[in-house]
């Protein structure tokens, strides 16, 4: 065993037993314990709990991915997400600490008075978890088979019993306390590694400042030597490029902010704290914790590109000719991270031309890349690599890589836990106990919650090996499966008083039904014979050339339109549930006014 794998083994392995020692600790002695940690959690822990809930294996591993990969375009995930999080703390999060139940499905229940509302409610919450939660398995996979040298499937099996020993017995209290473990772990392991890098490249300890600085001994900016690399390659600009149009742009970056704000496992999570101001105090100190990683990502991302092509052609970084035959990287010569990352897939070279060497040219090189004999891209690059592979293609110690593959795994269990925890309390608390089996005991409610648990991250394990094409490789999808679902749904039941049952039911029903069709029409699900399946929406991306991903706006407008026209034919919510809205609105000891008196 050398020297990176037993760290690794280390790294891992210490962290496993810190996660499981907490969970034995916290064990959940109640349906309160289970589902939101008792309503004690302080809200500063609440709030580093609620930013490991939130920095998933998609923000660690993907983001700075798909930023490197989409350049400019990519701020579109940054944006989206944070944004995401001040609708969450500004509009949501206090009025439903203030409402004072278990779960998001419990509260569309009540506040729309029918548990057929709660039901429409917790099938829309299944879909975009378990949808979410396959990007949280996948990574889990990943990270494993690279790092710990077993299979992808070996690695989801191994996080599979890992989430199962501190959630099903510790539920939301034994969650809550990982996750803060959790958070140590991924934050020290994003943020070591960009600090090296940074240094290196710009002798700037902060990433975030070494971003916008110089290359060490130049007097050129890192990310004008960037754009000029890229584009000398064939790629579009970095700090310019927008993929697809603005539009799309837009309402990508909507769909991502008010899915965060609609995510159940986000939500849940401020049922915990004592107060309501608690609730949007943690609110607050989660999002100072998220945009520790956050603004550390575009450095990140921007510093693994010009690290990866300056390996993969030694001109780009001299600043010689870079269709030179002698600029591209031998293939046999290639450095030992890249054989590592080969053979878990996820990097990949195709010889095209015979030469023996790597040519990694963009769409834009044109007759200067075809005199030097290419033939077509040879290299795929999976973005989910950029970060996990960062410290290797910089060359940092075997402990900061170790350290890498640790948070990768805390990244992804965190929020893997958080979700299964939304999936089963919505399964056992507003399924099995409201509607099927209202008389049951805390007793039977606790044992039924952590069967649940265990039936759900069966169930995630499984589509982890498994993963249905509609949702490999992204979670952008269940951000619009609840921004077209569940965020008008809270959105209306908290400002419209109004608003009643029926609108609501009919709004959920059409916005994640108009969003699947969209989604599963561009990724094959259904099948017409002798008909493509994009033929059944007019081509791809044929509304206004918006993407799946994007989609979930849409679905939002549809959601509200549908439940507005549906609140006008019918009657409004009764009185004693408008008074009830009141009272969650406006704060405790004021006084409403009508504009001509106070009562």
């Amino acid at each position: 065993m050398d020297n990176l794998t037993l760290l690794t083994y280390l790294f891992v392995g210490a962290s496993f037993a810190l996660y499981i020692g907490i969970a034995i600790w916290a064990r959940a002695g109640s349906t309160k314990d289970f589902y939101v940690a008792g309503g004690g959690v302080h809200p500063v822990t609440n709030g580093i709990a609620t930013a490991a809930d939130w920095m998933s294996a998609a923000s660690f591993i993907s983001m700075a991915g798909l930023i490197a990969n989409m350049g400019y375009g990519g701020g579109l995930f940054l944006m989206g997400w944070t944004g995401g999080y001040v609708i969450l703390a500004l509009l949501l999060a206090p009025y439903l600490r203030k409402f004072g139940k278990f779960t998001v499905p419990q509260f569309i229940g009540d506040r729309f008075y029918s548990s057929s509302a709660s039901t429409v409610a917790v099938i829309c919450l299944l879909v975009a978890s378990i949808t979410y939660v396959i990007g949280q398995m996948t990574g889990v996979g990943v990270t494993f088979s690279r790092f710990l040298g077993v299979s992808n499937e070996m690695g989801i099996y191994i996080g599979m019993g890992i989430v199962f020993a501190y959630a099903v017995f510790g539920g939301m209290k034994g969650i809550t306390y990982t996750q803060v473990a959790q958070y140590a772990v991924l934050i020290s392991a994003y943020t070591v590694p960009a600090v090296f890098i940074s240094l290196t490249l710009t002798g700037m300890p902060l990433p975030q400042l070494g971003l916008g600085s110089n290359l060490a001994g130049t007097d050129v900016a890192l990310l004008e030597r960037l754009n000029q690399v890229v584009t000398d390659l064939g790629f579009n600009e970095y700090t310019t490029s927008v993929p697809g149009s603005t539009l799309n742009m837009f309402v990508y970056t909507v769909s991502l902010m008010i899915g965060t704000a609609g995510l159940p496992h986000v939500i849940i999570r401020f049922f915990t704290v004592p107060k309501v101001a608690d609730a949007r105090s943690s609110a607050g100190w989660a999002l100072v914790f998220i945009a520790i990683l956050y603004t550390t990502a575009p450095a990140v991302a921007a510093m693994a590109k010009y690290n990866l092509h300056a390996t993969v052609n030694h001109a780009a970084a001299t600043g010689g000719d870079v269709f030179a035959p002698e600029a591209s990287l031998v293939y046999e010569e290639r450095p030992d991270w890249m054989k590592r990352w080969e053979r878990t897939g996820l990097l990949r070279w195709e010889d095209k031309n015979g030469d023996g060497r790597i040519q990694y040219y963009g769409p834009n090189a044109g007759a200067k890349a075809e005199a030097a004999g290419w033939k077509g891209n040879e290299l795929t690059v999976n973005a989910d690599i950029m970060v996990l592979a960062n410290p290797e293609i910089a060359l940092l110690p075997n402990w900061v890589i170790a350290l890498v593959a640790a948070g990768g795994v805390a990244a992804a269990l965190s929020t893997a836990a958080g979700l299964l925890l939304a999936i089963s309390s919505a399964v056992s608390h507003d399924l099995v106990k409201n509607v099927f089996v209202p008389d049951m005991s805390e007793k039977g409610e606790l044992m039924t919650g952590k069967i649940s648990m265990a039936i759900a991250i069966l169930f995630a394990g499984w589509l982890g090996l498994n993963p249905p094409g509609f949702a490999a490789g992204t979670v952008a999808l269940a951000f619009g499966i609840a921004a077209s679902s569940l965020f008008p749904a809270i959105m209306m039941g908290i400002f419209s008083k109004k608003m009643n049952k029926e609108g609501a039911i009919a709004g959920m029903i059409a916005g994640l039904s108009v969003t699947l069709f969209y989604v599963f029409a561009h990724k094959g699900i259904f099948f017409v014979p002798g008909t493509a399946f994009t033929d059944l929406i007019g081509g791809p991306n044929s509304f206004f050339g918006i993407t799946p991903e994007a989609f979930g706006t849409v679905g939002a407008i549809v959601n509200f339109t549908v439940a507005v026209i549906v609140l006008a034919i019918t009657k409004p919510a009764p009185d004693h549930i408008q008074h009830m809205v009141d009272s969650v609105r406006v704060p405790r000891g004021a006084k409403a006014v009508d504009g001509t008196h106070a009562h």
